[in-house]
């Protein structure tokens, strides 16, 4: 199996990141248990130093909790040059871990009947492609067909030569809508933050009020989540006690996973002669509904676990929410699988619902086992380090080899004499 994040092109911005999990499909579910280990504090901050040292994070933070407590793994500084260490209270964009909140509030509002997941987009948003044909469900499925605005070389060029550019969505539409759908409705799997604008939008429309607004009062207001916002548009900057956020090269390496690092700027930034960029203060309106929330590791988690658990929609509801998961290729049926706004990695008897985020600046990943009562929250201020690996994604690997009895890493071969 491979475990293929939904994280390239924003926020999970597109689909690209591929961490190899060879042998998560061939685990035996009868060897070993499908708990957790006794958490080792000590073995878990030096793993995240050692993790973080190798891949040159100025910053990371490993929140998790189980039924044996809370445990927090910090690593480096929140800002280059400042003996600034992150925690557990830090904020940082969380990406497109935005999109379980935009689906959360979709399937809410289906739940009080004011749209239905089979509507199609065209009953809500006039000029979309295919929108007599696309349905809600397939927006939040990620199986509309519609090309993936961000993955236009135009909106990392801006995001570098103008970062706080002000974006609308008739604009991110716009550019998505000059290119031809790559499928027809329904028929295959593609990760497209444009299915998500689209989301935010209806939302607008049938709730009556600013995505933000039904956000905090439908999600963060009821679970107390008071160290969460979706920004406004015009807003740049970050609450304190906030990161700062890095990338080495131009946002489209976030964006999109291109152009490569060439070999001199590996050396560089391994001599420590390059540094990377601050992308702090670029204005994230070109994601909102799409990945553009601002949280904190503790609030974070917080919010996975009740979302997992059915506290956010009733009991018919959130089992359509976990029926939804589809494989995302028809080839591998055991493997990584999308629905709706959510992902699902299973390992053994193990199962993690979880999604991740990634933009310039900000990687991360969060995930719930309601078998094994584990959430965890990972997050790092450099997305892609120099060997082109999304960072959060290497630790949170890592953690769950640490902490799970069966391991979702492939076993080392073993030595031939």
């Amino acid at each position: 199996m491979t475990f293929e994040f939904p994280i390239r092109a924003y926020v999970s911005l597109a689909v690209g990141v591929v961490v190899l999990l060879a042998a998560c499909s061939r685990q035996d579910s009868t060897a070993g248990s499908s708990g957790l280990k006794p958490i080792d504090e000590s073995a878990l901050q030096t793993m995240v130093d050692t993790t973080a040292r190798e891949l040159l994070i100025p910053g990371a933070v490993v929140f998790l909790r189980t039924p044996q407590g809370e445990f927090t793994a910090t690593y480096g500084t929140t800002l280059l040059g400042a003996t600034s260490p992150p925690s557990a209270d830090t904020h940082f964009r969380i990406a497109s871990n935005t999109k379980t909140m935009t689906a959360a509030v979709t399937m809410q509002l289906a739940q009080e009947s004011k749209l239905s997941l089979d509507d199609r987009v065209s009953k809500y948003l006039p000029g979309v492609p295919n929108g007599d044909n696309i349905t809600i469900a397939e927006l939040l499925e990620m199986r509309s067909g519609l090309y993936n605005y961000t993955n236009a070389p135009e909106v990392s060029a801006s995001l570098d030569r103008d970062p706080t550019k002000v974006w609308s969505p008739a604009e991110l539409l716009a550019i998505a809508f000059a290119h031809p759908p790559n499928f027809p409705p329904g028929t295959a799997f593609e990760y497209s933050n444009t299915n998500y604008a689209l989301l935010g939008l209806i939302i607008e429309k049938v709730d009556g009020k600013p995505l933000a607004q039904a956000m905090q009062d439908r999600l963060f207001g009821p679970l107390g989540l008071q160290n969460t916002i979706l920004p406004a548009n015009s807003v740049n900057t970050i609450p304190d006690p906030y990161s700062h956020g890095y990338l080495y090269g131009s946002s489209s390496v976030a964006l999109v996973g291109t152009p490569p690092y060439s070999p001199e700027v590996k050396a560089a930034a391994r001599a420590g002669t390059l540094l990377p960029k601050d992308y702090t203060d670029v204005n994230h309106s070109f994601a909102t509904a799409a990945g553009g929330a601002i949280s904190t590791a503790k609030d974070i988690a917080t919010w996975i676990q009740a979302l997992v658990a059915g506290r956010v929609l009733n009991a018919p509801y959130q089992r359509r929410w976990l029926d939804s998961l589809q494989p995302e290729d028809p080839n591998k049926p055991d493997g990584q699988r999308y629905g709706y706004g959510i992902n699902q990695l299973r390992w053994g008897s193990n199962t993690v619902y979880f999604h991740g985020g990634e933009t310039v600046g900000y990687n991360s990943f969060i995930g719930h086992d309601p078998n094994n009562q584990m959430t965890l929250v990972v997050w790092t201020n450099l997305p892609v380090s120099l060997d082109e690996k999304p960072t959060a994604n290497a630790l949170m690997l890592k953690v769950l080899d640490q902490i799970y009895a069966v391991s979702p890493l492939p076993a080392s071969p073993s030595p031939t004499n």
